[in-house]
């Protein structure tokens, strides 16, 4: 027992801190039996902090609440008017005190209620916490749509003042990436299929081979280029280069540069110099930006073409010198060039990311067709599960600049 006792004080002795600052100076170690109970009680009903992400919209804190009352219904009379204790509650002192610091550590967790736009038209609402990746939020979201499960599957980003769009990686914490917004935000969370998120494993050839005008390679060459450049001691960047256009810092005006990709970052040759790196010059490196695309650049700020990309910290949410601005000519470049940043950036965790995506995929297709078997063999109609190819229609189209929604 006395081995006990010590093992909890030491865990007190932890959090003392923590709980004297939270409530009023007074410590663990001070508390009775029913002190501890009414603070696990006060703990169990501290309320999810309510912030909608994603369509200007609350949701109101009652309905929460009720939730939690239902889920929770309050302990029968007869059991109160006996004494008797009930099942699975904690009767000695260290049980109490362990239980009240799980709770504690549980409070510490920040928690957001999000809103979701489906690509028809649709929004979904879920509770999101901060140890949750993006990749976590994609299975709530399947089971609540009960959509395939397809690697192409992303959350977006969305944000109207910007007009740009980024989706989240699959690694990503995604209340750390909201908790960037401003609190009166109007930016918004899709839930979409983007063929490019994983462009680069699919056709590995576009970008390790992209100075070849054709590849009629078999599948086996292109799983040979991904062994040898993300399975490799090292990974290999892209041996990017090519020119584009460079919007000048406050001006509506664009220049053409050539600029050259690389592990840490982008750089461009000066006007008058080489290619050689001993010429060339740091335009941005990766550590603390991510790339973004965009839309309708070409009337917003005079661009050559409507394709182009952005790189900026995701706590700029607005205009800012800060924001790098290129232009690409086509589309075929400008998925290029994004891709390839967010293989430079990101490296192998992108590579991993994929082989989740698809190892959960197959498993889902597999148990997918098992299930649709037992329900042939039972006699059930298999046809009213959405097919494995099912993908909503996109979503529609965003408000002209000006046009007020209602």
């Amino acid at each position: 027992m006395d081995d006990i006792d010590t093992m909890f004080c030491h865990l007190l002795g932890e959090i003392d801190h923590l709980y004297q600052v939270r409530y009023r100076n007074v410590s663990l170690n001070e508390l009775e039996d029913q002190d501890l109970d009414a603070l696990v009680a006060g703990l169990g009903s501290e309320p999810v902090e309510n912030t909608s992400s994603g369509a200007g919209k609350q949701i109101p804190t009652s309905a929460v609440g009720q939730e939690s009352e239902a889920a929770h219904p309050p302990p029968s009379d007869t059991a109160e008017a006996s004494g008797a204790p009930r099942t699975g509650e904690p009767q000695t002192k260290a049980e109490k005190v362990k239980l009240a610091l799980e709770k504690l550590k549980e409070a510490k967790v920040r928690k957001l209620i999000i809103k979701v736009l489906m690509s028809d038209g649709s929004s979904k609402a879920l509770t999101v916490d901060e140890r949750q990746t993006a990749r976590e939020v994609l299975d709530k979201l399947f089971e609540m749509t009960h959509c395939n499960r397809d690697i192409d599957w992303s959350l977006c980003e969305s944000n109207p003042e910007l007009q740009t769009e980024r989706g989240f990686e699959d690694h990503e914490y995604l209340v750390e990436g909201l908790s960037a917004w401003p609190r009166h935000s109007q930016n918004k969370i899709y839930f979409l299929s983007k063929p490019e998120k994983y462009v680069m494993f699919t056709d590995p050839q576009l970008f390790y081979m992209w100075k070849t005008k054709s590849f009629n390679g078999t599948n086996q060459q292109a799983q040979l280029l991904i062994k040898e450049n993300f399975e490799g001691p090292a990974l290999i960047v892209p041996d990017l280069e090519g020119m584009l256009h460079l919007k000048v810092d406050d001006k509506k005006v664009w220049r053409p540069r050539y600029f050259v990709l690389r592990a840490s970052g982008i750089y461009y040759v000066p006007k008058g110099k080489t290619k050689s790196s001993s010429d060339l010059t740091c335009f941005v490196r990766f550590e603390k930006v991510n790339v973004y695309t965009t839309s309708n650049y070409k009337h917003k700020y005079r661009a050559p073409t409507n394709f182009c990309f952005i790189l900026k910290h995701p706590c700029i949410q607005r205009e800012s010198n800060y924001i790098k601005f290129l232009c690409c000519d086509n589309e075929d470049t400008l998925l290029l060039w994004a891709n390839s940043i967010r293989i430079a950036k990101y490296g192998t965790v992108l590579y991993k990311n994929y082989q989740a995506a698809v190892n959960r995929a197959s498993g889902w297709q597999r148990d997918h067709a098992a299930a649709n078997k037992m329900s042939v063999h039972r006699g059930a109609d298999p046809s009213n599960d959405p097919p494995l190819d099912f993908i909503p229609p996109p979503p529609p189209p965003p408000p002209p600049p000006g046009h007020t929604q209602v």
